[in-house]
């Protein structure tokens, strides 16, 4: 048997997906090799390969974690659930109280004895979602009791977007957004998901009250600048007007691989900004293949739900495949200027971090659920 055939026969599951996590990770290290190179000659000496080396590494190691958390079945995520959500909520606590302070942001907390540091709201994200996947689905009827959407479900929601807005306004609200869409489609009376709306409110007006006590703690002059800055073009301006150019100057079918001159300009062409990068080597075909390879992982997410026997099954890649394409779509959004700075990467294809790593890991997860689907249909 070749090599070829005898990948293809263990990769099982949806393999449109597989497919889509194999082009977004080769876009992921051409893209980032270009957007690198400035950054590479200022602190590296013009090293540029060194950031190529890291982001296979990190892309590789990406990928294995995609493997083993496809491997493992996706019910032993409905055991982790309640783990998982205790470990994060004192770690964000802790980043809050302690974390290393980085680009005015305090979310990422150092690793001891290690020279790297994690995003604990990545942590947070992943653990919240195989959380909130669980509860709704210990309830396969119509969720209408306060008992069983209160405790269970809001206060775990409303406690964790809490702790992770202060320092990551954007990510909490994709968490919070995703949420209500899996507590929606679960089946929850929408008494209690408008509940958790107006809590939501209550919740982000006391972080503002808050923030103008301790504004190093939440950065609500940040917030309220990026507001301005998109409401009104005034104010700093410099990313948005460069990206765009970056789009301008891509065309139909873009400068080519390794050609982007904005690269030099663009704040964090390699991580937030990426897919303008990509734009402009690429051109807009570029650009929309990126999209359409976002939707399509959704359309197919779709189709698994459709498919799943399990209540968990359903809901765990629902949440995964949202939490994927939403932060996507913000992030290409951004680029475009149809929405604030948010400070988003764009999944699996930015430069590798905490988010590459968790990005695999729901990819994986996503993959578990469809590889069982195929054995049980």
């Amino acid at each position: 048997m070749s090599i070829g055939n005898r990948i293809y026969a263990e990769l099982r599951g949806d393999r449109a997906i597989w497919m889509i996590v194999a082009i977004l990770a080769l876009f992921s290290i051409l893209s980032v090799y270009s957007a690198t190179g400035t950054i590479a000659h200022r602190i590296r000496g013009g090293n540029t390969e060194f950031y190529l080396i890291k982001q296979v590494l990190m892309i590789t190691g990406g990928l294995f974690l995609t493997y083993i958390a496809y491997m493992l079945h996706y019910a032993k995520y409905k055991v982790l659930a309640p783990y998982l959500i205790i470990i994060a909520i004192p770690l964000l606590i802790y980043t809050i109280l302690f974390g290393a302070e980085i680009n005015d942001a305090r979310r990422w907390i150092e690793v001891p004895f290690f020279a790297f540091t994690i995003q604990t709201s990545e942590f947070a994200k992943l653990a919240l979602i195989i959380y909130v996947a669980k509860e709704i689905s210990k309830r396969k009827d119509y969720i209408k009791d306060f008992n069983t959407a209160f405790l269970p479900i809001i206060v775990p929601v409303l406690l964790v977007c809490s702790l992770i807005a202060p320092a990551d306004l954007s990510t909490a609200i994709l968490l919070f957004v995703t949420a209500i869409l899996m507590m929606f489609i679960g089946r929850v009376a929408v008494q209690y998901i408008l509940l958790l709306l107006f809590l939501g409110i209550v919740v982000f007006s006391f972080l503002i009250i808050i923030g103008n006590f301790f504004p190093d703690v939440v950065r609500v002059e940040t917030w309220i600048s990026r507001m301005r800055e998109f409401m009104q073009g005034t104010g700093d301006t410099y990313q948005i007007d460069h990206s765009m150019i970056a789009i301008a100057n891509g065309g139909i079918f873009g400068q080519g691989p390794g050609n982007s001159v904005l690269r030099n300009y663009l704040p964090a062409p390699y991580s937030d900004f990426i897919y303008a990068t990509i734009i402009e080597e690429y051109g807009m075909i570029g650009g929309f293949l990126i999209l359409i390879l976002y939707v399509f992982l959704f359309v197919r997410t779709v189709r698994l739900i459709t498919r799943s026997p399990k209540t968990f099954g359903a809901m765990l890649a629902l949440g995964v495949s949202l939490i994927l394409v939403l932060q996507a779509m913000a992030n290409i959004a951004v680029s475009v200027n149809l929405v604030p700075v948010t400070g988003l990467t764009l999944p699996l294809v930015s430069m590798g971090g905490t988010s590459l790593i968790f990005s695999s890991i729901c990819f994986g997860i996503l993959l578990s659920v469809s590889r069982y689907i195929e054995k049980v249909t």
